[in-house]
Order: C-alpha cells, then sequence, then structure tokens
C-alpha cells in the first residue's frame, strides 16, 4: 500500500527544518518549533496531548511542550517527527498510521505553508488527494457536528455526502471544493479553506462563524 500519511510526514518535516522554529502558523499562538513539539507530544505521550480538545488539560499539554522545547534542539523534535511514532504505537502499522495521521500530518503541514499567504500552494497527486478524500468521508461528520440549525453537505469531485443532519426544516449549505480543503475548513482553517459555500445567505453565515473541528 501507499503510505501517504509517511510521504506527507517526511515533506512536513523537512518544511519544518526550512521554516525554523520560530515562524508563525495557522495554529492560533504556536509558532514552527510549537507545532513541532505539539506532534512529538502528541505522539509519545497522548496523555499529555490531550490539552489541544480538553480545555482543563490545556496547561498539562503546554507544559509537556514547553519542557521539550527547553531540552531538545528544534532539529532534534523534527528527527522525532521525521522517526515516526514510538515502537509501542499501534501507528507503527501502516495501515493504522494512514487513519491515524495522514490528515494529522496534511493539515499542520498546511499550517505552516499557508501562514504566509504568498507561498505556492501544492499541488497533490491524484491518489493523495483521494486518500484524504477517503479521511473526509469518514470525519466530516465529526468535524461538522457542532453547526447548529444547518444541514450540511459536502460536495468534491467524487462524492456527495450529507454530513450533518440537523432538525425537518433546516437550511441545506453544500460546502464545495477538493478534499483536502474541505478538510482544513473542517479543521477550523476557514479563512485559507479554498471551498465555495452554497445555501441561504443566513446557513452559510452560520457555518462560516461556527465552532469546527474536533
Amino acid at each position: 500500500m501507499t503510505r501517504h500519511a509517511q510521504t506527507e510526514r517526511q515533506a512536513l518535516c523537512q518544511t519544518l527544518l526550512d521554516a525554523g522554529p520560530e515562524e508563525s502558523t495557522l495554529c492560533s499562538g504556536w509558532t514552527t518549533g510549537d507545532l513541532a513539539a505539539h506532534l512529538v507530544v502528541r505522539e509519545g505521550r497522548p496523555d499529555r496531548a490531550a490539552g489541544v480538545v480538553v480545555k482543563a488539560l490545556a496547561e498539562r499539554s503546554a507544559r509537556a511542550m514547553r519542557q521539550l522545547r527547553e531540552r531538545h534542539s528544534h532539529e532534534e523534535i523534527v528527527e522525532q517527527i521525521r522517526q515516526g511514532p514510538p515502537k509501542w504505537s499501534p501507528a507503527r502499522v501502516p495501515a493504522i498510521d494512514e487513519q491515524l495521521n495522514l490528515v494529522e500530518m496534511f493539515v499542520h503541514h498546511e499550517d505552516v505553508l499557508r501562514a504566509h499567504l504568498a507561498a505556492p500552494r501544492r499541488s497533490p497527486s491524484t491518489e493523495f488527494v483521494a486518500a484524504l478524500g477517503d479521511r473526509l468521508a469518514l470525519m466530516g461528520p465529526m468535524l461538522f457536528r457542532k453547526v447548529p440549525g444547518v444541514d450540511i453537505e459536502v460536495v468534491t469531485a467524487v462524492r456527495h455526502q450529507r454530513v450533518r443532519r440537523g432538525n425537518e426544516g433546516d437550511p441545506v449549505v453544500q460546502v464545495h471544493g477538493r478534499p483536502g480543503e474541505v478538510l482544513l475548513f473542517g479543521f477550523g482553517r476557514t479563512a485559507v479553506a479554498e471551498v465555495e459555500l452554497i445555501g441561504p445567505p443566513d446557513a452559510v453565515e452560520t457555518l462560516r462563524t461556527a465552532r469546527l473541528g474536533v
């Protein structure tokens, strides 16, 4: 099988090295060094990474990232990312790695690249786009679940999927775009995601300003 997650991991590592540790990212308040530290903590100490989604644990996660940066250079941290998940991790199995890490690596790679609006867009292969599309089909309902009062359909070149069904009579908004762009939008990178929202203006605005992501 083609290991898209591994390929994207290596590309992200090179981008992080090229950028250095102090460049801005699309992750609010995080530099490239912070983002690299997050990826290492996420894979090596998932118990300490939960603060990204659980506010009560945010300081614990921040402390783990801070300690990692104090003890290791940016280059050493990136090398840990490059080496992949720890030997004990189920993500060492290629199929599980694809499920757990493809979107994570893709979104965070774009977090670095698109923080600088002049950066050219990448041209991913057809196979890579298809792999992202498969992940979007599974993750879409989770990413858009918090949008109130709107039915949401995702429309790509190969899929037309209802990812959120509200109450009877709720307006429908369609999110058109390539799978990677819809994933970026669904993870809250709404300012840079290249998507088209089609539906009643009030419903479109509800989606555009809603809390998205995990």
